[in-house]
């Protein structure tokens, strides 16, 4: 009877360091894009991280969704990025590409223009703006937020700051990496 609980037990460990190494390489480091306040959108001293193939294997919405769950970035959905410039005051986000490719223009305005496909992860810090400028058909993408914040939908119109920019301030830096958890990412990169 131990022995058939040991196993079983060493059968889900197995399990679940299989699927970690298949969700992330962490020897892997981001791309990471600055970008300044350009007068409507604030920006972030804080870089924009893109994990290039970041997760492989069998990528689904729900499997992204559990594993950023996992490292406490909740609250998440899945469908689209807005074909329109925008970023959040009240919390960092979390892109994960589950189909598909896309090219976001990052950063407001004045940013970068930066494709993107299935397997890619992007943590967007608090007042970075993105938008959608293209998708293919199948394009599939999920959200989440560290601690399950909530977010609010900011455009870069006159009157969101300075509300926005005290909103960006008083936010904390997360405390697990939605892609690595406790094991490095923006730990390393925003501290």
């Amino acid at each position: 009877m131990y022995r058939q609980k040991f196993l079983s037990l060493l059968g889900l460990l197995s399990l679940s360091i299989l699927n970690r190494e298949a969700m992330a390489d962490t020897n892997a480091e981001p791309q990471m894009f600055y970008f300044k306040d350009d007068g409507k959108i604030p920006n972030s001293k804080l870089p924009l991280l893109v994990y290039r193939a970041g997760v492989s294997g069998n990528i689904s919405a729900s499997r992204l969704q559990k594993h950023f769950a996992s490292n406490n970035w909740t609250n998440s959905w899945d469908n689209g990025v807005y074909s329109f410039h925008h970023y959040h005051s009240t919390s960092h986000e979390v892109l994960g590409i589950y189909a598909g490719s896309a090219l976001l223009h990052l950063g407001g305005e004045h940013g970068e223009k930066v494709k993107v496909q299935a397997g890619d992860i992007i943590v967007i810090p608090a007042g970075v703006g993105h938008k959608n400028l293209g998708a293919s058909r199948d394009f599939g993408v999920v959200g989440a937020y560290p601690d399950g914040r909530t977010w609010d939908l900011l455009k870069g119109v006159p009157g969101e700051r300075p509300a926005a920019d005290q909103n960006i301030a008083a936010l904390p830096i997360p405390t697990t990496d939605p892609l690595h958890g406790n094991g490095g990412g923006l730990l390393k990169i925003w501290s």
